[in-house]
């Protein structure tokens, strides 16, 4: 994001706590979790400052170790002070959420991760650059790249948060309070400890839009589509992990007999979570501003998207050449495929330019046999293959 000023849009606190509850994915009773992000949301929205928001993101924890708070003194915050890449408001959350820090991080992490195994074959494959921006000037350009790495990075925050409230590691969350689904059996029990989605949801929300919501563009100027991009792609990568969540059991009974089985929400593998994000990736909407200040299709043939669907705003570069304006690191010295035809064969991964041949050697297991009782021994073999890599 380049180098902007803007303040806090002059929004209620009343007004904040029902944008808040308004775009809940289901009805639920106000537990005192979701009461206690509610007074955090209305805490940020009654403070207008101006801030200066650069190319920072918080995207930076997943590279930055850190520290529990309980390893600093009490009253001191010096937690939130050290960590780099906050807007206002998320340092404001950090305050009121120390204890989350860390797996915000470890959700970042995750969804970075997951970014480039989905475009480990792909010209453009989610590289980290530095520690501060970490993916770089790329992610300046509205592109369907973009458009992936926010919603993949939102849903790796939800992931992380759900499943540390399940394991009793943050102080305002814990088990899933989900309602039974209908459709369970009825002899079938509804508990355990669940993933705490709704939980990890709603937080997710109010910390990874904070940055865009603190943003006062002008109404339908290029910064206000960006950010509603922005925010259209962080909301889609909160509900696939909120919608693949499934229902798991496990069964009682005498001898296995699974007379009895209890049953809780759980999360769904987050693998599935990005190869459902690649799917929209694919079939993204092309957007534009529209007069009324909202993004409208640049295509009206086809379906209005909906919040579970990625939009972009700018065509992606095609990522060949290195280049400092759009931050592409190119294709040189990147292994390609010589007989694949797709985006990981040498003909599309190095743009024309040709590849070259060398030969490596390639260890791996082999001769594998299974000796009683119980494990399996391999002997380990080397062979010479051909390798092939981008001029």
């Amino acid at each position: 994001m380049s180098q902007q000023q803007s303040t806090f849009p002059s929004t209620g606190c009343v007004a904040v706590t029902r944008l808040i509850m308004d775009n809940r994915p289901v009805r639920r009773r106000r537990t005192g979790a979701v009461r206690h992000l509610l007074l955090a949301a209305a805490f940020l929205a009654c403070s207008s400052q101006l801030l200066v928001v650069d190319a920072n993101s918080w995207w930076s924890l997943a590279l930055t170790p850190i520290q529990r708070p309980e390893m600093y003194i009490i009253g001191a915050q010096p937690l939130c002070s050290q960590l780099s890449g906050l807007s206002q408001g998320q340092r404001k959350l950090c305050q009121l959420y120390q204890d989350h820090m860390i797996y915000i991080g470890d959700g970042a992490k995750t969804g970075i991760k997951e970014c480039q195994y989905q475009f480990r074959q792909r010209r453009w494959n989610c590289s980290t650059v530095d520690n501060t921006s970490v993916f770089g000037r790329v992610m300046q350009i509205g592109s369907r790249e973009t458009a992936f790495t926010y919603s993949i990075s939102a849903a790796g925050v939800v992931n992380a948060i759900s499943r540390a409230c399940r394991e009793g590691e943050l102080s305002t969350c814990g088990c899933s309070r989900a309602a039974r689904p209908r459709d369970l059996p009825r002899d079938w029990l509804w508990g355990g400890c669940g993933d705490n989605v709704h939980y990890g949801y709603r937080f997710a929300r109010e910390f990874v839009d904070a940055r865009e919501r603190e943003k006062n563009y002008p109404r339908g100027s290029a910064e206000h589509a960006r950010t509603l991009m922005n925010l259209q792609n962080n909301e889609a990568g909160r509900q696939a992990v909120y919608n693949l969540a499934n229902v798991a059991c496990k069964c009682h009974g005498v001898s296995g007999s699974c007379s009895l089985k209890t049953c809780w929400l759980q999360l769904a593998d987050f693998r599935r979570v990005g190869e459902f994000l690649k799917e929209k990736y694919d079939s993204a909407a092309a957007m534009r501003i529209g007069r009324k200040g909202k993004l409208e299709l640049v295509d009206k043939r086809f379906n209005t998207p909906t919040p579970e669907d990625l939009v972009y705003i700018d065509p992606s570069p095609d990522y060949c050449l290195r280049n400092e304006t759009t931050g592409s690191l190119g294709t040189q010295g990147r292994l390609c495929n010589k007989t694949s035809e797709g985006m990981d064969g040498c003909e599309l991964m190095c743009c024309g330019r040709g590849y070259d041949q060398f030969k490596t050697y390639k260890h791996e297991r082999c001769h594998c046999k299974f000796h009683w009782c119980c494990y399996v021994k391999c002997k380990r073999c080397t062979s010479l293959v051909d390798q092939f890599v981008c001029k």
